[in-house]
């Protein structure tokens, strides 16, 4: 009585589904990650160049440097930005901060330092 053996088992078919279960899981779990992190930077950006802009705006007029703040839209979001002067000690120059939130009273995104002759 010889046995013709064609075909997988129920238990390596069983092991195979579950080998491939856990790689599945694995990788929608990190392309969600990477969808996140691509949303984090994307929005860092937009918040970067917002900072430029006001940045730009100071060192056009540094005489008029002030606490100030107002808000751009940017790609179709509303940035809220704020610049504040930070106090210097020599005195020569006039350094200030900017912050760059998506609501008005948010935390901030990104902040950036900058200074401008006095």
């Amino acid at each position: 009585m010889r046995r013709c053996e064609r075909g997988l088992t129920l238990l390596e078919v069983l092991v195979a589904l579950a080998i491939f279960a856990m790689s599945a899981m694995a990788l929608i779990r990190s392309v969600g990650q990477h969808i996140n992190t691509l949303t984090l930077m994307e929005e860092k950006t937009f918040a970067a160049m917002v900072a430029d802009n006001q940045m730009a705006k100071v060192m056009l007029a540094p005489k008029g440097l002030k606490k100030q703040s107002g808000k751009d839209k940017l790609a179709d979001r509303d940035w809220y930005w704020t610049i504040t002067p930070v106090s210097t000690q020599e005195g020569l120059i006039r350094a200030f901060d900017v912050e760059v939130a998506r609501a008005s009273k948010g935390a901030a995104i990104v902040s950036v330092r900058s200074y401008v002759a006095k």
